[in-house]
């Protein structure tokens, strides 16, 4: 069997690997892309046993401190609250560039996510730093606004510059059988963004089965999506490992028919060290060492950050540090 993750010298030479063609939106007729999409249907018992067991791995020591190292180098530290404010969101931007301000040697997050109104700020924040600012838009969560609305939602992130739009598709069109509208959505939401990456929610805890969200997986991809993510963390139902691990095969038999690498995003109710490191061993088992990277997986969390420096620090002393040894954010 192989090891949960590859070795820190090949990991180190992929990592600065940054040659990604970027996903286009296919010409394909919507009825082709339907039919791509429902082509496989999933073995749901076969989906669930596999994801169990990527929570029965043995991880040692310096696989564990990479992979810690990695799940905050791929973190989207995220504050998505009606309560946010200027100086909630400067705080976090500080967190995201320096996590834990004792330790140089912790790295930063990939990107802050905040809602529209705030990328101003987080762009003013992070100046001159390496973390990207995402935002939500298109009536996030739950996306029951008018097609032009969500337009708008888009172009003020992007021309406040965001880095990056995480959208939510039309739920609701998806299940009444509509998914020339979610495709059609998703198309011209890309072109919106511009040089802006573009990950799509499909909130999977709202599509009922797991054939639901392969579909609705590729549908995204096929539109143009840079990255599909699982969840808004909005609902109770949110990024489970059967879940994320059939975005991943979706995204494997992706890319083995385009070449094109397409990142993925589970987000909601990750909130421990140990369930970032089962979604790394997912992720290494299911796509590989090239998926293991800031440009192709994304932890959406807002709590796991402190979880994580609190079982780095215990690695590095042995001893537990409390919850409030961290910020609380």
């Amino acid at each position: 069997m192989l090891p949960p993750f590859p070795d820190w010298r090949d990991v180190r030479v992929t990592l600065t690997d940054s040659h990604l063609r970027r996903n286009e939106p296919s010409d394909l007729p919507v009825r082709a892309v339907v039919d791509a999409a429902r082509s496989q249907s999933i073995d749901q018992v076969g989906a669930e046993e596999r994801a169990t067991a990527m929570t029965k791995r043995s991880i040692k020591t310096d696989a564990k401190l990479w992979g810690l190292d990695l799940a905050i180098r791929t973190m989207d530290l995220t504050t998505l609250e009606g309560s946010d404010t200027p100086g909630k969101v400067r705080a976090l931007c500080a967190k995201a560039m320096h996590p834990d301000p004792t330790n140089a040697a912790i790295p930063s997050v990939a990107a802050i996510c905040v809602y529209p109104n705030m990328v101003p700020i987080a762009k003013r924040s992070l100046e001159g730093s390496t973390v990207h600012v995402a935002s939500v838009a298109t009536g996030f969560p739950s996306g029951q606004v008018p097609f032009s609305a969500k337009l708008d939602d888009v172009k003020a992130a992007v021309d406040a510059g965001a880095d990056e739009i995480d959208m939510v598709i039309d739920r609701g069109a998806f299940l009444r059988g509509d998914n020339a509208t979610v495709y059609e959505e998703i198309k011209r939401i890309r072109e919106a963004c511009g040089e802006a990456h573009l990950k799509v929610i499909l909130e999977t805890g709202e599509l009922g089965t797991y054939d639901n969200v392969r579909a609705a997986s590729w549908i995204a991809m096929l539109a143009g999506a840079d990255f599909i993510k699982t969840s808004t963390g909005k609902i109770g139902v949110a990024a489970t490992l059967p879940v994320t691990l059939v975005m991943l095969e979706a995204i494997r038999d992706y890319y083995e028919m385009t070449g094109i690498k397409v990142g993925m995003k589970p987000a909601g109710g990750i909130r421990t060290a140990k369930q970032a490191l089962q979604y790394l061993v997912l992720l290494n088992e299911t796509l590989g060492l090239e998926w293991m990277r800031p440009e192709l997986w994304r932890f959406g969390a807002s709590s796991l950050l402190n979880d994580v420096l609190m079982q780095l620090r215990k690695q590095a002393t042995g001893a537990y540090q409390g919850g409030d040894y961290f910020t609380l954010d």
